[in-house]
């Protein structure tokens, strides 16, 4: 894969061989996170982001932390992923450059009535997912995509909805 530039707003990743002790570099990821979605108090199109707070990690950490540093499809089973958390800086930063045109963006329907804001920055193959609660968006989950057929579906699914919609 050919080098891809990045974006000048994009912060670097805090690697974990940067640490001598895993709970030295889990506690530094979870202080930048706390920097940018509890200190800073970031928006999207100038709506609030809030955070999913409960259930609450078993060391008293936020959900939203624990879903953008974890993978895995059944809650109690996520495990945490390196990639994810060395890229703790970037779920805030692509959001407050959504305007950006190497971000693309729409909405798509989950579960019932849910609506979720989908900010693909494809260059990095990098996502980033929001929930729409109306009067507030909640930062859902950040994660790499690199199996293929999901960014071809997430290529179908952007497609479709530009062709019919706006945000």
């Amino acid at each position: 894969m050919p080098d891809i530039a990045e974006p000048d707003w994009l912060p670097p990743l805090i690697r974990r061989k940067n640490y001598s002790a895993w709970n030295a570099f889990y506690e530094a990821v979870y202080q930048l996170f706390r920097a940018d979605f509890v200190s800073s108090k970031p928006s999207f199109k100038g709506r609030r982001l809030a955070l999913k707070r409960h259930p609450l990690t078993a060391d008293g950490k936020e959900a939203t932390f624990r879903h953008m540093i974890t993978e895995g499809e059944v809650e109690e089973d996520r495990q945490p992923d390196i990639r994810r958390m060395e890229r703790i800086r970037w779920p805030a930063s692509v959001i407050n450059h959504s305007e950006d045109t190497s971000i693309k963006v729409w909405r798509n329907q989950r579960r019932r009535n849910e609506t979720r804001i989908l900010l693909w920055l494809e260059s990095h193959e990098y996502l980033v997912i929001l929930a729409d609660r109306r009067d507030y968006i909640l930062p859902w989950t950040a994660y790499c995509v690199d199996r293929e057929h999901t960014k071809r579906k997430l290529q179908r699914e952007y497609v479709r909805y530009w062709q019919g919609q706006e945000i």
